[in-house]
């Protein structure tokens, strides 16, 4: 058989393409734990005015929709000979997704008994979004089919400006808020916000129509009995006022064995931008071959490791983590000549859109196996935009570097930036990136000693804004003055005032990666020297922030290295402890003693992960209501930490464990609501978070170290 060569996908033909479509085959139904958003390549997008997806297939009171933030909906209402079919629960057979890549999916329903749709969802561009439906009479009859494709806002200021008869498109104007709950829009930046709509269909209409109302009135409408006087088998014509949503009637009379195609396509642009140029590329789509696009994914995921899956749980997992990342890729722009990550797309909100933070970045732990041109791009943002004193600030992309001073001092991101770039380098074999990123590192870290150890006593305190700087951001046991947060940044956040763990774990990792880069680039006294400094600082982080009687590691006040911050005991057991085994920072005996303390069921062994705060201390809180909580709930790169630690110190098979447990803990969503989300509750089931984080793509990570005997590359 011919192996699919993974250095050079451009071979690759459809022929040989074949054994990756098969082992991408999902057949996943609603009740599987897929991930269902979607959004346009990255060469097709652009940073304002982007429009990505979700997809609802579950959902027995609805149609197939597909959803877009702030955007609205659309669908289609199915009519068969006279019976209409308003939603998947009266659907014949319920759908079934085949495929599913970033910005394309293909499902499989029948809506009513004989009439098989096979309905390709795809997302061209960060303006424009189709729907081909492929319907086919299976019956020994001939049936009618009549379908309604409809764009839905729900509220009155979608505005009807005309129906363009030439392009058989309704033009339509609305207004789009930058509110979001958790972080709104900025308005100086380039989002629109009185927008454009085309709706059109790849074929000659045989009715429109707008409406006010929801789709139970939509139902009377085309629904009414034949012989009422109020019937009529065409829409309403409306060509101006506000409505809720706007139809389009199609129509095709199948004969037994016949199929035909109805495709509907939308095009989004702000209302100052030239309306000829969105007409261009919507009915560009109105003929144009999918075929090419599928080929295209599957030459993208060709790249990925092909493991042997457990359950088809895990396969649904794998598939979508890679999705995931790869969806919040934008292509190079604005002040950065790299592509670039969001935090998510679908939906989209203000802190998390435009820049990349370190900590973020290890989901490029993931994705390099997708794209490790792509990942070390990333990176390289980071390299392009570091300030000459060494600095990589909080925030990096499009928009520049972001330090947010406080105190006039600048702030950075949890140090992960070297552990990134090996982890990278490990796949991608890149060895003019390792370079770079070793040159790079080297004078970031170097920047961090100057500048986070204030006192110069070898360990190392966050800085002035460390209530973002820290990572741990919202209700933090250690950092926190106050349980409920009340106070100003300044008195409320002491990070700043303590020698703090997980700053200094995070250097001892940043200083042992820089010894294996120089090892590898042939720089052995440089090795030397960065793993003399690891173990020095490893001797210190024993010495200071052990704590016998508990049997576990601490941060401690930067005055006396003592336990006490006036009078808050700072023993409070955190999953920092742990980072002590990912950093190699523990002698085995206390490795064990972290392991015992780990495995407790009282405290951080949990039935969805190792929360990020014992379950029997008094702030412990399970519930996840909002962003940004360390006060108990389940981060999944966290819980990687915790994992690749157990990993260095031969406990495979408490590793395996927890890896057990992060896969439950994402089914569990994605089975509920078809997402991922920035963080889990290690206890119960219901979450009110950012969802669809681009660092849950650590899964894939995690799937790819529990079959590590497995080999890169699908093959057959």
């Amino acid at each position: 058989m011919i192996i699919l060569c993974v250095a050079f996908p451009w071979v690759l033909n459809s022929q040989n393409l074949k054994p990756v479509e098969d082992y991408l085959r999902l057949d996943a139904t609603g009740d599987d734990p897929l991930y269902t958003t979607y959004a346009a390549a990255m060469k097709r997008s652009k940073l304002y005015g982007d429009n990505a997806y979700k997809i609802d297939y579950y959902s027995d009171n609805l149609p197939v929709t597909y959803s877009s933030d702030q955007s609205g909906s659309m669908f289609c209402i199915w009519k068969v000979d006279e019976v209409v079919i308003r939603s998947i629960g009266e659907y014949f057979k319920k759908p079934v997704v085949i495929f599913s890549f970033p910005d394309l999916a293909i499902l499989e329903y029948e809506p009513f008994r004989g009439i098989r749709v096979r309905e390709t969802f795809f997302v061209y561009s960060s303006a424009v979004a189709m729907v081909d439906m492929e319907v086919r009479n299976l019956d020994e009859i001939p049936h009618e089919i009549v379908a309604y494709p409809i764009l839905e806002l729900g509220n009155d200021s979608l505005e009807i400006i005309g129906y363009d008869s030439l392009h058989q498109s309704y033009i339509l104007h609305r207004n789009e808020s930058l509110y979001r709950l958790i972080s709104s829009l900025k308005p100086e930046y380039g989002y629109p916000t009185r927008v454009r709509d085309i709706f059109t269909t790849n074929r000659k209409n045989d009715s429109y129509g707008g409406y006010m109302g929801n789709m139970a009135g939509f139902y009377t409408q085309i629904k009414t009995d034949y012989y009422s006087p109020y019937h009529s088998d065409k829409l309403n014509v409306l060509h101006s006022g506000y409505v809720d949503y706007t139809a389009i009637q199609l129509k095709k009379r199948l004969r037994s064995g016949e199929r035909t195609n109805f495709r509907y396509i939308r095009g989004i642009q702000a209302q100052s931008e030239d309306i000829g140029l969105l007409q261009e590329e919507v009915g560009r789509m109105k003929e144009i071959h999918l075929r090419s696009f599928v080929d295209d994914n599957l030459i993208l995921f060709s790249r990925i490791p092909r493991i042997r899956f457990k359950s088809s749980d895990e396969k649904l997992i794998y598939i979508g983590a890679f999705n995931l990342a790869r969806g919040s890729m934008y292509p190079p722009t604005g002040k950065t000549t790299h592509n670039f990550y969001v935090f998510s797309r679908n939906p989209l909100w203000g802190w998390g859109h435009g820049h990349q933070v370190l900590h973020e970045s290890l989901s490029m732990l993931s994705y390099v196996y997708m794209d490790p041109k792509s990942a070390e791009g990333s990176q390289r943002v980071y390299m392009e935009q570091q300030r000459e004193d060494g600095l990589i600030a909080y925030r990096h992309g499009p928009r520049g570097l972001q330090d947010y001073p406080h105190k006039k001092m600048a702030t950075t991101s949890a140090p992960f930036f070297s552990w990134i770039n090996w982890e990278i380098f490990q796949v991608s074999k890149d060895k003019t990136f390792l370079e770079d990123a070793y040159n790079s590192g080297t004078r970031y870290i170097n920047w961090i000693i100057a500048n986070r150890d204030t006192d110069q006593d070898g360990t190392f305190e966050w800085g002035p804004y460390g209530l973002i700087e820290n990572v741990r951001d919202w209700y933090n046991a250690v950092f926190q003055v106050s349980a409920e947060r009340y106070l100003d940044v300044d008195k409320e956040d002491i990070s700043d005032e303590l020698e703090c763990l997980d700053l200094t774990l995070m250097v001892i990792k940043e200083e042992r990666t820089l010894a294996k880069m120089a090892k590898t680039l042939g720089k052995q006294d440089e090795a030397r020297i960065w793993l003399e400094k690891a173990e020095k600082t490893s001797q210190l982080v024993n010495e200071r922030m052990w704590d016998d009687s508990t049997g576990f590691y601490y941060s401690v006040n930067r005055d006396d290295h003592g336990w006490y911050f006036m009078t808050r005991d700072l023993r409070r057991l955190e999953i920092i402890g742990f980072l002590a085994l990912w950093a190699e920072a523990a002698s085995t005996d206390r490795a064990a003693q972290l392991v015992k303390t780990l495995s407790d069921t009282t405290k951080f062994w949990r039935r969805y992960g190792v929360p990020t705060l014992a379950a029997d201390d008094p702030w412990y809180s399970p519930n996840v209501d909002y962003c940004c909580k360390w006060n108990g709930p389940v981060w999944l790169l966290w819980d990687y930490m915790v994992y690749d630690g157990l990993r260095n110190y031969g406990y495979d098979s408490l590793a395996h464990q927890l890896a057990g447990k992060m896969v439950d803990c994402v089914v569990t969503q994605l089975k509920k609501n078809h997402n991922f989300w920035e963080s889990y509750s290690p206890d119960n089931e219901t979450l009110n978070s950012p969802s669809n984080y681009i660092w849950d793509a650590i899964m894939a990570k995690v799937l790819i170290e529990e079959n590590s005997d497995q080999k890169s590359g699908i093959r057959d």
